[in-house]
């Protein structure tokens, strides 16, 4: 919504500016304090202020919210009993710290189940190894039964039986000699992918252990407890919420017609609303997908570092409109705003007289200063720091309804 200064008077809002919010010619607070005795004022005892004026832009008023620049859900990656929390809500911790603990009992079980499962594995891997250079440098095809008596028959064997037998086709020892070979290296391969199953089978186990740890990520705070120690969770149960307060952000949904206003790195002023302050906001952030169904685009901007604020809180943005012009505010020194109940009034010097007049504030652009929507005009004398009582009339000095 585009907001001027007839709407701002009409609604009652204390908010219209941009960014780039200068002050005009005419304002006048830099030497506009005059002593009674200068002759400007009639002779009042008393120091008055000339109403000055300040030009903004059209702006357009956007809600947004305070959220954590970082924030994350942290959920149960194996299923367990919760042993140990950190901390509770707005504790801090530092990164690598573990603020989850689940129970390992049943994981330590089968830790050592497969760590006899790698043991045997590592003992038949090396029997295989073994057996294979036996048959490398001692081939059973070779071997021929022995029978008693020193040994004649195997080495007849060997040099007549097994040499005609091979020569008339009925045998091969050199393919004997070769299936020997291939055998035995077949089950030393088998025995070393049985070692790397129940190494992999460790590893698993380990990892199941470390996910049993919930490790903070980041710097930050527990901004939600969603379990408490002695619970029972399941594989994906949310467990805390943690998120990073150092770096705070607004998060504004713009609507697609402003969206070409905006870009990365423009300033612009903000109000949050815990304390009505003021600060200016550099954005951030432009989503690059918008909002099908309210047709706006998600736009983030970075707080102050070291700004006073909490996450969820309602805040505003004032982004430009470059489709209007300019308008011009007056603006007073907030000293010479009185505040009787809910009515704000001022006292204007007129023609020597105290003049009470009843006015409508607006936002404040600068320290000690407010905007004033209605009930003053540009150039008019009016009265800061007035002392407590003070009522309309006529000077001391010059009139007889003096107070």
């Amino acid at each position: 919504m585009n907001i001027k200064a007839q709407g701002l008077f009409l609604l009652g809002l204390s908010i219209s500016m941009t960014a780039g919010v200068q002050a005009s010619s005419s304002t006048s607070y830099d030497n506009s304090y005059n002593n009674s005795n200068n002759g400007n004022n009639g002779g009042y005892q008393g120091q008055t202020v000339t109403v000055g004026q300040r030009r903004t832009g059209i702006s357009n008023i956007l809600s947004a919210s305070v959220v954590p620049y970082r924030e994350v859900v942290f959920a149960a990656e194996t299923s367990g009993r919760v042993e140990f929390i950190a901390g509770r809500e707005g504790d801090q911790f530092e990164q690598n710290h573990v603020l989850v603990a689940l129970d390992t009992d049943e994981l330590s079980a089968k830790r050592a189940q497969v760590l006899a499962e790698l043991s045997n594995s590592y003992l038949s891997l090396r029997n295989s190894q073994m057996q294979y250079g036996r048959e490398m440098w001692s081939p059973q095809s070779k071997s021929i039964n022995k029978m008693p008596g020193m040994g004649m028959p195997s080495m007849f064997d060997q040099i007549f039986t097994k040499n005609i037998a091979s020569s008339m086709g009925m045998g091969n020892p050199w393919l004997d000699r070769y299936s020997d070979l291939y055998s035995s290296g077949t089950q030393m391969g088998q025995a070393q992918g049985q070692h790397n199953a129940a190494l992999a089978k460790l590893r698993e186990v380990d990892a199941r252990i470390r996910d049993t740890r919930t490790i903070s990520t980041f710097n930050g705070v527990i901004v939600e407890k969603l379990v408490e120690a002695g619970d029972t969770v399941q594989v994906g149960q949310p467990l805390l919420k943690f998120a990073d307060l150092g770096n705070l952000q607004l998060s504004v949904d713009v609507p697609s017609r402003l969206i070409s206003v905006v870009h990365e790195g423009m300033v612009i002023p903000a109000m949050l609303d815990f304390n009505n302050q003021y600060v200016d906001v550099r954005l951030a952030q432009i989503y690059p997908i918008g909002n099908a169904k309210r047709h706006t685009i998600t736009v983030k901007f970075d707080l102050p570092v070291g700004i006073t604020a909490w996450p969820g809180t309602y805040a505003e943005v004032m982004l430009p409109d470059t489709g209007e012009d300019d308008e011009v505010l007056i603006e007073v020194p907030s000293s010479a705003v009185i505040k009787r109940g809910s009515l704000p009034i001022v006292y204007v010097i007129k023609n020597n007289r105290r003049e009470l007049r009843l006015v409508r504030l607006g936002a404040s652009y600068a320290e000690g200063t407010i905007t004033i929507l209605a009930g003053l005009n540009p150039g008019e004398q009016v009265l800061i720091n007035p002392s407590p009582g003070i009522i309309s009339g006529w000077n001391r000095e010059v009139g007889s309804n003096s107070n």
